[in-house]
């Protein structure tokens, strides 16, 4: 396996192709994946995330904290080989980034992901956010980013799609996203070791 710069246009043709979120997001360090037979397995993209205050809470300047915004593969790397892929784009900033400090990413439980991923890489986890709060707007029975509506120009307003788009549009209540924090340095490790909590376990469904 081996990783190499990635092109936004590359990323966005995984993101929609291979992510379930079909959406790209905003992209600072992109990276290709390649597996053992030299194929294109997709990306792993870094990015600002979703909130420009990400790197407040830890006393950094902005670009300090990134956000590990998107694992777009499909599959090829092989079972298992997704950690070893995310393990090497991560000393790959720290070799070409060495100012950041701080990676953040989240695991969906919407999509019932525990963040295996994260586990498998020493990621320390910190707990589950926004749950039961508006993670979305269903509008022609499709689920759509508050952001995606925003940028249509509506009204983040369940009532104001309701009158103006569409009349059965509903709000999408989320159960939250488990939070993980990756230190790049011993110092930052130090910082946020305290608010480690123990991982959280996949459900296993019981046999009929």
């Amino acid at each position: 396996m081996k990783i190499t710069k990635g092109t936004y246009k590359g990323a966005e043709y995984a993101c929609l192709t291979f992510h379930y979120a079909h959406a790209v997001p905003t992209c600072q360090h992109i990276y290709n994946v390649w597996n053992d037979q030299d194929e294109w397995c997709g990306v792993i993209i870094y990015g600002s995330g979703a909130t420009p205050h990400i790197a407040d809470c830890f006393d950094k300047w902005h670009g300090q904290v990134l956000e590990l915004v998107r694992v777009a593969l499909n599959g090829k790397q092989g079972h298992g080989n997704t950690s070893t892929a995310v393990a090497m784009t991560l000393k790959a900033i720290k070799r070409e980034a060495p100012w950041v400090d701080l990676i953040v990413s989240y695991a969906d439980i919407d999509q019932d992901h525990v963040g295996t991923l994260y586990q498998a890489t020493n990621w320390i986890y910190t707990g589950v956010k926004n749950a039961d709060s508006r993670g979305a707007f269903i509008v022609f029975g499709k689920k759509t980013h508050p952001k995606s509506i925003y940028s249509k120009g509506w009204k983040q307003s369940l009532l104001w799609l309701r009158e103006n788009v569409d009349p059965n549009a509903e709000e999408f209540i989320t159960k939250g996203k488990h939070k993980y924090l990756y230190p790049m340095t011993k110092e930052m490790r130090e910082r946020v070791k305290i608010l480690e909590v123990p991982y959280p376990k996949k459900e296993s469904k019981e046999s009929e």
